[in-house]
């Protein structure tokens, strides 16, 4: 390990465990923000959506701008602009301002994470690089699991009104002291050591680029979370059409004034191209998952949010265990941990329909929930932290940011299709008897409609755990038709 590497990983992972949480931490705190504010389903929906779509939009330029300007910066800048954004929306008195606050805070993690990837690309070579990515699949893994248990938590301690609010504060004095440990403790050389090549200037950020990619993704995304707008789907298919010749365009230039914000020549890298898919097919619908669990049991089982967020605790236990060990590994065994991974995955959904089912017609106590989806912290020990290493394996370093950035970009809008996919299946099975909101005692048929609709829901998340667990197989064989299952070497940097 590089000499200071763990004040490195402390200063990039506790914001990237914040940004996280903030997504999954917000799921059991909607009935309580619907009381508090009045807010519509509507409004709830974009309270979700909207920090999502924003961290999607602002990824790969805020990737590609960290590899020219120094990481660091835009790094510290992230940080500072997601606090902001947790303060308003901790004090949020309409609907309106705590949307717009979200939209602020997704901005502000859009702008951090690609850094995180970069400077990880950078700093760490050969086997201490998978460990650290060990660490940040970690992180992934504790910041979607932990998130209900602590809002839950929150919730539970400060009452409906402020524990809510709570749940976005509590960003605040960590994320300010987060800024300073990065001020403190990032070294110059990983800002500007990745800035070497190409000239800081706004054409050499490729505006064009930037505008296309984000104009595209915002139509990709919105008819997932706006019903009645799926014409933007053809918009986006021409929009991200003219993106792609105009990076191609650029690729073919001499002058390294006017490169692309991202090469079209990355996804001719094998391992970028399968690493990418796989964790985007995975993440697709693993938010879904927790969901769906969490509206199972509050809103079918009559249960608290203390109780929601309890349930993701043996998740989060087997990932903060395991992904060290697979980090360490990793560089040895990545593919064949990957097609582990898939197949745990498949396991643990299997095992959930069968609890839901079992559950709500009483037949099998809850905690078997809870020890079902716990197998996805084994999952995302092995496929995430494996597959964050092999996407990132063979890019060169002074393309990491925007790299990173296309990567996440492809998880965020397909984590919204998927979400959407999976809570819109498991709302169109419910039977009418079903009443959304109820509080114990609950009526047996509800909770039998709930069991029902979780199942129908846990097969979508198989179509898309199908295709991972496909793209990993053939790619663990493409491997070892070229003679080597490892990570041989340190990789690009």
């Amino acid at each position: 390990m590089p000499e200071g590497w763990l004040r490195i990983m402390t200063v990039l992972l506790v914001p990237l465990f914040l940004s996280l949480m903030s997504v999954s931490t917000v799921n059991v705190a909607l009935p309580a923000i619907e009381e508090g504010l009045g807010a519509s389903s509507a409004d709830l929906q974009w309270v979700l959506a909207g920090y999502t779509l924003a961290f999607g939009v602002v990824l790969v330029a805020a990737g590609r701008a960290g590899d020219l300007w120094g990481r660091k910066t835009f790094f510290i800048a992230g940080i500072l602009v997601f606090t902001l954004g947790a303060l308003a929306s901790g004090l949020a008195v309409s609907p309106l301002m705590l949307n717009l606050a979200r939209l602020l805070t997704g901005i502000g993690s859009g702008l951090l994470n690609p850094q995180i990837i970069g400077i990880i690309q950078t700093v760490f070579h050969g086997p201490a690089r998978g460990r650290a990515y060990g660490m940040f699949g970690t992180v992934i893994g504790l910041g979607v699991a932990v998130g209900p248990l602590m809002g839950g938590v929150v919730i539970q301690t400060f009452g409906p009104e402020w524990g809510w609010r709570w749940t976005f504060l509590i960003n605040v004095p960590i994320g300010l002291l987060a800024a300073f440990m990065a001020w403190r403790w990032l070294r110059r050389p990983v800002r500007d050591q990745s800035a070497e090549v190409t000239p800081r200037s706004l054409t050499a950020l490729d505006p064009m680029g930037a505008l296309l990619l984000a104009a595209g993704v915002v139509c990709l995304m919105l008819p997932f979370m706006v019903p009645g707008t799926w014409y933007l789907m053809g918009a986006a298919v021409v929009i991200l059409a003219l993106w792609w010749w105009w990076e191609s365009r650029l690729a073919g230039s001499a002058d390294p004034a006017h490169q692309p914000m991202v090469d079209p020549r990355l996804f001719r890298i094998p391992s970028f191209t399968f690493g990418t898919l796989e964790a985007g097919a995975f993440l697709a619908t693993m938010p879904g998952v927790w969901a769906v669990q969490a509206i199972f049991t509050q809103q079918g089982l009559g249960l608290s949010p203390l109780a929601a967020g309890l349930t993701t605790l043996p998740s989060a236990v087997l990932v903060a265990v395991l992904s060290p060990i697979v980090g360490s590994k990793v560089h040895r065994h990545g593919p064949v941990f990957v097609v582990v991974g898939a197949g745990f995955s498949l396991v643990s959904l299997v095992l959930a329909a069968v609890s839901f089912h079992q559950i709500s017609a009483g037949a099998w106590p809850y905690w078997t929930l809870a020890a079902s989806l716990g197998l996805l912290g084994v999952v995302q020990a092995f496929l995430l932290t494996s597959t964050q290493v092999i996407t990132m394996h063979d890019v060169p370093a002074q393309s990491a940011g925007a790299a990173g950035g296309i990567s996440q970009t492809a998880q965020r809008v397909l984590t919204a299709v998927g979400l959407a996919a999976v809570t819109g299946a498991y709302f169109a099975a419910l039977s009418p008897e079903a009443v959304p909101g109820m509080t114990p005692p609950v009526p047996e048929d509800t909770a039998l409609a709930h069991g029902q609709a979780a199942g129908v829901a846990m097969v979508v998340v198989g179509a898309f755990w199908g295709v991972m667990a496909v793209l990993a197989v053939i790619d663990l064989l493409r491997r070892r038709r070229g003679g080597s299952l490892s990570l041989a070497g340190p990789g690009a940097h």
